[in-house]
Parts: structure tokens; C-alpha cells; sequence
């Protein structure tokens, strides 16, 4: 009985914790998705369904893919096996020869039962959906929904005697899903932006290399199994469903490779403070500001990774040193001998094999401007230097001290771009 108390209560505390931590956008777009949602199921109440069988079978496999959903690098919530059966259901033409003539409030109301039945064994144990990522799928099939099904008796009658060609389908479907594709890539781009305070084009960019290459393939399974439903019935959802699976399972292991990748990362640059040689959270610190800055300064999601892997790390070669650096500020020492411990950080790096750019971000971290080091160089540089001096006080008068000790320093030891990237940084207090 305990337990069965717990676990409402959990589920209700994780909800609650999802809400507060949404910002404008996401709530708008929630909203929209859930007005949407309500005046298809309010409709199809209201009317009945349309070959419920149907309806039901493909509800069924929307269910499936959103209890399997998965997190991909990035920090996105996709549902791939989700996404192709809305898809599919939306571009329904005929079934055993016979047409089919559900509305678009009805694909609408199908996909929003679907994707909640789906979600309430994930709430029920305390792990709530990203509800945001929901609102974004369930408003891309209503779109294409209302695009496509108006069309669909037409299409349909060219593909029965005496035309029978199934290309201007194609063709519709094919054009309709692009935009709808590139719609979703906007909209996800906007919440992204919003929410890490990047460049709007940067955030478009990065969700076009990023996300579009899964939805392409989504697309194409959703007009797949539209097209094999047309002489296979419903056990096209059989057959399709089995692949698509294999193909999560896959996207998932990938997923959890690169999270364990970045925790071993994380781990390993715990043993320079586990070992008294620099301050303990000081390589967290320099990683979460040389990120935001890379940001500020437009770097693409790719960068940012390695950027973030070679901040963790940039002060690994610290593991060399006799007798350790006071406080391990290497910003106090000097440049020869932080050019030394950089070069012996890139050494122990580049043992493993894979992260080869990362070694040499690491290495050219202490190099002069005027020798042109890589960006993520000399954004590390800046960011390890301003936390040197820092460390992780919140004092905005030691802050404002630190910046213009740097700004200030003799030569071109540091980057004025990231600098000033940084000084924007701490002012608008991104981390």
C-alpha cells in the first residue's frame, strides 16, 4: 500500500519538477499542441471513428514508439518508431482497395491518444516525458495531417484505372513532409536557442546536421509503410514494426555510448583534483564557461562537444609535475612551464586513440595568438585563466577584476573575442 502511494506521489513530484522548468516557448508550443490535441479527440468523439481497426492498429504502434522513446546526443527526445507510424496513418490512401477517409482531426486525435498511452508507464515510475519534445511531434503530423488529408481523394483516384500511377502521391507526400520537416527543424531551433542563449542561426544549423538526418529517415519509413499498407493491410504494421526496432535499438546504443563516453571524460578529469593538483571542481567550471562561450561566439554543436572534452581535460598533464602548482592556478606560472604541461596533457590524451583533435586542442591551449591556435584553444585559455583567478566565488567585484586582469595582459596572450565573449558571459550569469 506504501508503495502504491509512493510512486503517484513521485510521479506528481517529477511532473511538477518538468513544468517549472519550462520557459516561454516550450509552454506556448505545449499549449498549441494541446489545443490541437483536444479539438481532434473532442471531434472524433463526436463523430465516430473511421475504420477504427485501423485506427486502433496504428494508435497501437504510436503507443509502442513513444514507450521506447530515447534521449540522442544533444539532450533530444525522439520517437522514431512514433514519428513513422503517425506519418504512416497520415498518408493513408486506401485499404484492401477501398479508400480511406479519415479526417485530419481524427489522425490528430489518434496520434495524441497514441503518444499519451505511450507516456503514462514512463510518469507512473517517475521518469515524465520532455513535454515540449511531445507538443513538437504531435504538432508536425497535425500539420502534415491537415496538408495531406484534404488531397487524399484526389490522389487516390489517380492511382485506380484507367491512370494507376501511384508518382503524383508521391510526389505530394514527398513535398508535403519536407516542409513539414523543415518546419520541425525551426521550431526545434527556436526552443533551442531560447534556451541555451544561442544564435538563432547557429541553433538552425545545429538542429539541420543534428536531427534532420533522423527525420529524413523517419520520413521515409512513414511513407514505406503508407505504400505497403496499400497491398499488404495491417500487417504492414507487423513487417515494418520489426525493423524499425532494430533501428532504435541501434539509435540507442549510440546514445549511451556517447553519455558513457562524456561521464569517462568527466571522470578523468576528476583525478587532477583527486590528486591535490588543481582546485576541486576548477576542470567543471572551465568546461561549463569555455562551452557557453564557444556558444557566444557561434561554435557548432560538433565543436562544442570536442571543446567540452578538452576543457575537462586541459589541465591532465598537471599528473606530471613533481610538486604540484599552488592551487594549480597554471595562470600564475610560467609560460614555458604551462606550455610544457599542456604538451604532456595532449601526450596522455592522445593515448587513447580517438581523441586525437581533442590532444591537440589541449597542446595549443598556451600558444601566443599570433601563432593562430585552433578556437577551442584559445577559448579554453581564457576560461581557464578567468576561473584560475576566480575560482568558483560569485563576487561580481573579484569577477570584474579577474576580466580586466586578462583584458589587460601584456602581449596577445589572449583572444579579445573570447574575452569579450566571456565578459557577456558572466554579465548575463550563464553560469
Amino acid at each position: 500500500m506504501i508503495t502504491t502511494e509512493r510512486r503517484p506521489r513521485r510521479a506528481e513530484r517529477s511532473l511538477n519538477t518538468v513544468l517549472r522548468r519550462l520557459d516561454s516557448g516550450q509552454l506556448l508550443l505545449i499549449c498549441a499542441a494541446g489545443l490541437v490535441a483536444v479539438a481532434g479527440v473532442a471531434h472524433t468523439a463526436a463523430v465516430g471513428l473511421d475504420r477504427p481497426e485501423i485506427a486502433v492498429g496504428f494508435g497501437a504502434l504510436i503507443a509502442v514508439g513513444e514507450l521506447a522513446r530515447l534521449t540522442m546526443p544533444g539532450n533530444r527526445e525522439v520517437a522514431p518508431i512514433g514519428a513513422a507510424a503517425a506519418l504512416g496513418y497520415t498518408l493513408l490512401l486506401d485499404l484492401s482497395q477501398h479508400p480511406l477517409r479519415h479526417s485530419a482531426l481524427q489522425v490528430v486525435a489518434v496520434i495524441a491518444v497514441g503518444m499519451l498511452a505511450g507516456a503514462l508507464p514512463h510518469l507512473a515510475v517517475g521518469r515524465p516525458p520532455r513535454l515540449d519534445a511531445m507538443a513538437r511531434r504531435l504538432l508536425t503530423g497535425a500539420l502534415l495531417a491537415f496538408a495531406f488529408r484534404p488531397l487524399a481523394d484526389p490522389l487516390y483516384a489517380l492511382t485506380k484505372p484507367p491512370t494507376s500511377t501511384w508518382w503524383p502521391a508521391l510526389v505530394v507526400m514527398v513535398t508535403l513532409i519536407a516542409i513539414s520537416l523543415m518546419i520541425d527543424v525551426l521550431i526545434a531551433a527556436l526552443l533551442r536557442a531560447e534556451q541555451l542563449r544561442t544564435a538563432f542561426r547557429v541553433a538552425v544549423r545545429d538542429e539541420i546536421n543534428m536531427a534532420f538526418p533522423l527525420g529524413a529517415a523517419v520520413a521515409s519509413s512513414g511513407v514505406l509503410l503508407a505504400l505497403a499498407t496499400h497491398s499488404m493491410d495491417l500487417v504492414a504494421l507487423l513487417v515494418f514494426a520489426a525493423p524499425l526496432l532494430v533501428t532504435q535499438v541501434a539509435f540507442r546504443k549510440y546514445a549511451g555510448i556517447r553519455a558513457t563516453y562524456l561521464q569517462t571524460v568527466r571522470a578523468l578529469s576528476r583525478v587532477t583534483e583527486v590528486g591535490g593538483y588543481v582546485e576541486p571542481g576548477h576542470s567543471r567550471r572551465v568546461s561549463r564557461l569555455a562551452v557557453a562561450i564557444g556558444r557566444e561566439l557561434g561554435m557548432a554543436e560538433p565543436e562544442l562537444l570536442e571543446l567540452e572534452y578538452a576543457s575537462l581535460m586541459h589541465d591532465i598533464g598537471q599528473l606530471s609535475l613533481r610538486d604540484p602548482i599552488p592551487g594549480g592556478a597554471t595562470v600564475l606560472t610560467e609560460p614555458e612551464q604551462a606550455r610544457r604541461i599542456a604538451e604532456l596533457g595532449a601526450e596522455v590524451i592522445r593515448q587513447t586513440g580517438v581523441l586525437d583533435r581533442v590532444a591537440d586542442v589541449v597542446k595549443r591551449q598556451c600558444d601566443p595568438i599570433a601563432d593562430d591556435p585552433p578556437l577551442s584553444s584559445r577559448i579554453i585559455k581564457v576560461a581557464n585563466a578567468y576561473d584560475d583567478l576566480v575560482g568558483p566565488s560569485t563576487d561580481r567585484d573579484r569577477a570584474g577584476a579577474a576580466l580586466e586582469r586578462i583584458r589587460l595582459s601584456s602581449g596577445n596572450a589572449y583572444d579579445p573575442s573570447a574575452i569579450e565573449a566571456l565578459t557577456r558571459v558572466i554579465d548575463r550569469g550563464r553560469v
